[in-house]
């Protein structure tokens, strides 16, 4: 009995949810949002206040001049993730949560997971209530935001100085020994245009992550967009290519104006306007982190209570989080209880620690969606993979009436290895998506080691280490060989508004890209990430697993097959 206990634990562990769109369940949503005000609406959420801290700490303490291509490196991440986004939005266009794009192609357990961290960036800002009409407020508040931005940029290319990206040595010995002021990799630095090297550049990118955090927001709003088919993927890129820009020209701005070891961390840039001698520019500056700390936390009204309303009717967390209120139509319950999370993270945290946590968790997040867009593309439709599966097991019958089984021979693991690099058919079926879920799941445990690998003795590999880079080339053998297997498959042909482009590379450079800024992170960061997550399964496991809304569908879908829903198909009724 207890090994049945067990066996029907792991299964909940792995089922997959499947979309049931239903007759006349439009939504609910007036669609109202055209591209412009997407833009506006996640451009005011990711711009937030912290672009005029977290530029400083970073520039100071990780990275020096070089942050500029930390911004780079992170915007490269980023564009990917919004790809993988981007086609989940179109696919899905009338959910509001990330995690349901991993409930229906990874499983539950990575669903709550996803969910989970996708929480824990929304409940740092405080939480305000919004309207459709509150879209005029939102170009007024990011207006002005993006303008002072742009009034810095200017300032830097006018009072900045290059030699400012040429320090040596010499230049701020005195600073380093007046101070106590030392970086993640040790004192500040070696001069140069890159003083803490190329771990320092990576270190940063994965800090400057956090500047990109928020443009999944678009996918909140897809209810409300006009057409969401188009929309969404114009908005994301515009959206990650303008915060780029923008945090890019800061950043340069910073460093040019001020050497890089003289930086305020707590005050950046009204430090370096006083330090060029435009003292009242300071006040400018004050004026545009006001409305972006208003405009951002009004933006994560929109991704926040829908994220968590989302995860509360699947069952994953209390489904009183649900409950609309009568009067408002908002979700009450699930606002109060994130604000109140705010306001305990707040308190015991720093804001570079919040930064570090973040980053984890959104990394990770990400990483997930992009495997759920490789999962979802190589399975067959639901009804074809029951069909297959009956015929299949009509041909079978017979032989296994005829003869007992036999163990297998070199024939037959010819003919699996066969079926590896060539599929008998060119629509996905049962066998096809399993081999392809495989296939993902191992080409993450090699990511990851790799990853590993190059973190923590990239000098050894690059260098000619006979040891480790012999693994690492066995291991980017190995990741070639298993993608070039997952190309082979035959991929759904359901036409859809947007498709992730070179299938399956993009989708496992954006997964390793994410993996490698997350293992730049301290160790600490990785303990309190251990922590929240820990929590998390705790409130899994004791509520989800005996609560769960799909326990008692009799109709619940293999753990191997799952709708994929038309574009066409009316959505399925939202709170």
């Amino acid at each position: 009995m207890r090994c049945q206990d067990v066996h029907q634990f792991g299964q909940k562990l792995v089922r997959r949810q499947q979309l049931k769109p239903t007759e006349g369940s439009e939504s609910p949503k007036a669609r109202h949002l055209n591209t412009l005000d997407l833009v506006v609406l996640t451009v005011a959420s990711t711009l937030g206040a912290s672009v005029y801290i977290l530029v400083g700490e970073v520039a100071m303490f990780i990275a020096g001049p070089a942050i500029v291509i930390s911004f780079l490196v992170a915007a490269q991440s980023s564009a990917l993730s919004g790809l993988c986004y981007a086609e989940f939005g179109t696919r899905v266009s009338w959910t509001s949560s990330a995690h349901l794009y991993s409930y229906i192609s990874v499983g539950e357990l990575w669903a709550f997971i996803t969910g989970w961290n996708l929480i824990l960036a929304y409940v740092i800002g405080l939480l305000a209530l919004g309207a459709p009409g509150s879209t005029l407020l939102y170009k007024v508040f990011t207006g002005i935001n993006v303008s002072v931005l742009s009034f810095i940029i200017v300032s830097g290319f006018i009072k900045g100085d290059l030699r400012n990206w040429k320090l040596t040595e010499q230049d701020y010995t005195l600073n380093t020994s007046a101070s106590s002021a030392t970086s993640r990799l040790g004192p500040l630095g070696s001069g140069g245009f890159a003083p803490f090297g190329f771990d320092g550049i990576l270190q940063g990118a994965a800090l400057c992550f956090y500047m990109f955090i928020g443009f999944d927001a678009i996918l909140t709003k897809g209810e409300e967009a006009l057409n969401p088919q188009r929309s969404i993927p114009m908005s994301t890129m515009i959206t990650i290519f303008i915060c780029f820009v923008v945090c890019f020209g800061v950043s340069a701005a910073l460093t040019l104006m001020v050497p890089y070891h003289q930086i305020h961390p707590e005050s950046p840039l009204p430090e370096a306007l006083l330090l060029i001698g435009w003292g009242p520019a300071r006040y400018v500056v004050a004026i545009g982190a006001l409305c972006a700390l208003t405009s951002s936390l009004l933006g994560d009204v929109f991704p926040m209570p829908r994220g968590v309303c989302m995860m509360a009717e699947d069952g994953i967390l209390s489904r009183g989080l649900a409950q609309i209120h009568a009067h408002t139509g908002t979700p009450v319950r699930a606002i109060v209880s994130s604000g109140n999370l705010a306001a305990v993270m707040a308190l015991l945290f720093k804001f570079s620690d919040l930064v570090d946590l973040l980053s984890i968790g959104i990394l990770l997040a990400y990483s997930l969606v992009a495997l759920s867009v490789l999962a979802l593309r190589y399975q067959p439709d639901q009804k074809f993979s029951k069909k297959e599966k009956t015929e299949e097991e009509i041909e079978m019958k017979p032989k296994l009436e005829e003869k007992p089984p036999e163990p297998v021979s070199e024939a037959g693991n010819s003919n699996i290895l066969k079926s590896l690099w060539f599929p008998t058919g060119t629509m996905p079926t049962w066998k096809s998506g399993q081999i392809v879920y495989g296939c993902a799941f191992l080409l993450v445990l090699l990511l990851i080691i790799l990853s590993l690998v190059l973190a923590q003795w990239p000098s050894q590999v690059f260098s000619g280490d006979p040891v480790l880079t012999t693994v690492a080339v066995l291991l980017l053998l190995l990741i070639t060989g298993v993608t070039v297997i997952i190309w082979r498959q035959p991929q759904d042909p359901s036409p859809l508004p947007f498709r992730v482009p070179a299938l399956p590379v993009l989708p496992l450079v954006s997964i390793f890209l994410n993996i490698y800024l997350m293992v730049q992170m301290t160790s600490g960061a990785w303990i309190q990430f251990s922590v929240w997550n820990a929590i998390g399964f705790a409130i899994y496991s004791g509520y989800r697993i005996r609560h769960s809304l799909e326990e008692n569908n009799e109709q619940q879908s293999p753990a191997c097959t799952f709708q994929t829903p038309h574009p066409s198909i009316p959505a399925a009724e939202s709170s």
